[in-house]
């Protein structure tokens, strides 16, 4: 291998090296929450500790407004059969009531 070879070799390998470091960012911060509904806490609050772990609230207002409960039944029921949501049956009824009555 020539010297030119290895000159080109270490500079890269320099430059590779320098630009590895690890990005240092911050997140932004959460600027929505779920709507409250009257007589609905524990079912907002089923939801804040159950939806919100894989969904944001915008992804939860973006659905059709006005769907109804048989809808967000449904819903809730996909993300439990489908998905794996550990949701348990008692917080899936609180937050398909919840959802239909705030969304």
């Amino acid at each position: 291998m020539s010297i030119r070879c290895h000159i080109v070799l270490m500079v890269s390998l320099w430059a590779g090296a320098t630009t590895a470091a690890p990005l240092d960012y911050a997140l932004p911060d959460a600027y929505s929450e779920l709507r409250s509904s009257a007589g609905q806490e524990v079912g907002r609050t089923a939801a804040q500790g159950n939806c919100l772990t894989c969904h944001s609230t915008d992804y939860i207002a973006m659905q059709p407004p006005g769907k109804g409960k048989a809808f967000w039944d449904a819903e809730v029921t996909k993300m439990i059969k489908v998905y794996h949501a550990p949701i348990d049956e008692a917080d899936g009824k609180a937050i398909a009531a919840y959802l239909a009555d705030a969304y």
